[in-house]
């Protein structure tokens, strides 16, 4: 097709508007993919791209815990009905996770992100607890949308260490492969459901993001071109190109070892090696593309099994844990898995954690140290 006529379309016209508009400013980019396989295992694997070492470490929450979205006079409360594993993000929230029912959240930035100012007496929660309000609450994907689609309650964004806004969507998976994202754009909460929904990155908005996907498809063909670079918009192709291309049987070999370390890693590895391929190299920066951030470490969740894997890319540590050897009753202890400063685990890594105090997530009127 002729490129004067291509560009009289209407998606190619959305597309050219979205390429040039996509907001260069963030220092933050994750991917996140969401593998189901023919027999149902679901898996969701996820990049962490930083600008720096964001000194995350992994923990244990039980059932029962009271808490508080950190919101100041108007916030809510609740007590969690769910134990999680999660992996916080400077140790003042949760950035990733999953609970005993196979729920998976995943926070990634995006800079378009507008949350609004919610009324006076309107009851907000913080973004540092957002993803914890959804582990600790919810069994399903369908169950946090119909509570988070009453607007009870408005997320509010905290300032990071660097000065800068923490804008973030929310992506949530569950056992049965459904999934959701909820975006906060211009004021509004976004929710796009449904298990297509199975790949996200970062700027521009979902919805433009689905538009780009449909540019390429168009373009000839996912076969014939992938784009390159390490934008948003180009990991988002690559990565359901790949996620397509992934056997679609789970596969029934075992690691072999105790009976705790038994569980089904072939289809947990080979969404590994996606989010692998989709990473930005440590160091890697373009002097014209600031924004472009490293990956730092990745995980991949398989929900069916209830299995949590931890990559790091800053030191050779993969380790994985499964939530169904932590003690989640409540009035169990809360436990700490130390990943900041280096520390590295290999196999089953439940005998590292310790009992430790929990961190405070971080109140709307704080502003994180930095570094």
């Amino acid at each position: 097709m002729p490129t004067t006529s291509f560009y009289k379309t209407p998606l190619a016209a959305l597309i050219a508007t979205v390429l040039v508009s996509a907001s260069p400013v963030s220092t933050e980019a994750c991917t996140r993919a969401l593998y189901v396989a023919k027999d149902g295992t679901a898996i969701v694997g996820r990049s962490m791209d930083w600008g720096e070492d964001m000194m995350s470490n992994m923990w244990v929450l039980p059932r029962g815990m009271k808490r508080d979205g950190r919101g100041g006079k108007n916030t809510i409360s609740w007590e969690s009905k769910y134990g999680s594993l999660i992996v916080s993000a400077y140790d003042i929230g949760t950035a990733d996770g999953m609970n005993e029912k196979g729920l998976v959240v995943n926070e990634l930035a995006l800079v378009e992100s507008n949350y609004g100012k919610p009324p006076e007496s309107a009851k907000v929660i913080s973004l540092s607890t957002w993803p914890q309000y959804v582990l600790d609450n919810f069994a399903t994907v369908a169950e946090a949308v119909a509570d988070l689609r009453k607007e009870n309650f408005r997320v509010q964004t905290v300032v990071l260490g660097t000065g800068r806004p923490a804008n973030m969507h929310l992506v949530v998976s569950d056992a049965t492969g459904d999934s959701a994202v909820f975006e906060y754009v211009d004021g509004k909460l976004v929710i796009h459901h449904g298990k297509q929904y199975k790949v996200v990155t970062n700027s521009p908005t979902y919805d433009k993001q689905l538009a780009i996907m449909e540019y390429w498809k168009e373009a000839g063909g996912l076969e014939k071109s992938l784009p390159g670079t390490s934008r948003a918009a180009d990991r988002f192709v690559r990565a359901t190109y790949l996620l397509d291309a992934l056997p679609a049987e789970a596969s029934p070999k075992y690691i072999s070892g105790t009976p705790q370390q038994n569980f089904k890693f072939q289809a947990p590895m080979s969404v590994m090696s996606l989010m692998r391929s989709v990473g930005t190299p440590l160091g890697f920066s373009l002097e014209e593309q600031p924004w472009v951030s490293s990956t730092i470490w990745r995980t991949v969740s398989d929900s069916t099994n209830r299995v949590v894997i931890f990559d790091s890319a800053m030191a050779p540590a993969t380790f994985w844990v499964k939530l169904d050897e932590l003690d989640l009753k409540p009035g169990a202890a809360v436990k700490k898995l130390k990943l900041a400063g280096g520390n590295t685990y290999s196999g089953n890594a439940l005998s590292h954690f310790v009992d430790a105090k929990l961190f405070t997530f971080q109140d709307l009127t704080d502003v994180a140290p930095a570094k």
